[in-house]
């Protein structure tokens, strides 16, 4: 068996699981068949262990560790439902949901609040002020008794996709897929410290300004709705947008020879938005902006003259 082969027996809720040498403790966990929940992992993207939701308790070790990030090891003991993880993950939900629009995210986002009792109004209601004064990035102390949060106006600045930064849980899923994993065009980074802290260009200049090359990869890899389709926000703003009534279809993309795979996201016989499988062997999820927004011509049901 070769090195990289090697199995390593490791327990797992009281179970022994055997597990492949270099796998992380959430490989092992998953291929078990635990769930370990988390928002800033992907698997097309690097673990950043920023979100904390995949914390596990390790024997022998002072803190609870990510399990998106930290590998296995031989004799490892692992909880992933102790309560003491159990109160982490609570903790960190409450938090991000008493100052975040979670209202979009992900399915598995309102079933995990559930599953951990997590209760974001014990913070208190939260506060709720004039758009016109939230300023992009900032925040005002909370008033006695209410709950801060992130909230701020849409940026509509494009006709590709929006932004709604009162979603954002500041996952760097975005930033990793305009950087190192994806795009490499490295146009937004998070800016500010502490409650401040957001995704921002360089300079902080208008995003049509920046050196973004719209691709929309930040916008597949969004876990929360912070980052949406045009297409898709216009939907929900006139409340036609209906997952239930539409269909995905796989086909290759029609602009290069690189043979990307699309996933045509159809309702009412019209593309409302283009994905890519994670598992692709071409571009692993990540398209360019010819292939994730180029579907107009498809659906151009104007009157056409005929020749």
């Amino acid at each position: 068996m070769s090195e990289t082969m090697r199995t390593l027996e490791v327990t797992i809720d009281g179970r022994p699981v055997l597990a492949r040498e270099g796998q992380t403790i959430r490989e092992a966990c998953m291929a078990a068949g635990v769930e370990v929940p988390t928002l800033c992992f992907l698997e097309n993207l690097a673990p950043v262990s920023v979100c904390r939701v995949c914390v596990v308790e390790l024997e022998g070790s002072r803190t609870l560790v990510p399990a998106c990030s930290r590998p296995v090891e031989a004799g490892m003991v692992v909880h992933t439902d102790s309560p003491r993880v159990r109160t982490s993950r609570r903790m960190v939900l409450e938090l991000l949901a008493s100052a975040v629009d979670l209202s979009a995210a992900e399915e598995a986002v309102g079933r995990w609040l559930k599953e951990f009792g997590a209760d974001p109004g014990r913070y208190g209601p939260s506060q709720e002020r004039p758009w016109t004064a939230q300023p992009a990035g900032h925040h005002h102390p909370p008033e006695t008794g209410r709950a801060a949060t992130v909230a701020q106006p849409v940026k509509i600045d494009n006709e590709l996709y929006v932004r709604d930064y009162s979603r954002c849980i500041l996952c760097y899923k975005c930033v990793e897929a305009c950087g190192v994993e994806a795009q490499h065009t490295f146009a937004i980074w998070v800016a500010g410290r502490g409650f401040d802290a957001h995704v921002s260009t360089e300079f902080d200049v208008p995003l049509p300004e920046s050196a973004c090359v719209y691709c929309g990869n930040c916008v597949g890899v969004c876990p929360t709705g912070a980052l949406m389709f045009k297409s898709e926000y216009d939907m929900r703003q006139a409340g036609t947008w209906d997952p239930a009534r539409q269909t995905v279809t796989e086909t290759i993309c029609p602009y290069c020879g690189v043979g990307c795979t699309l996933a045509l996201h159809v309702q009412d016989n019209r593309i409302v938005k283009v994905t890519s499988p994670l598992d692709n062997q071409v571009g692993h999820g990540h398209l360019c902006v010819k292939g994730r927004f180029g579907f107009a011509f498809v659906q151009d049901f104007g009157d056409r003259e005929s020749s």
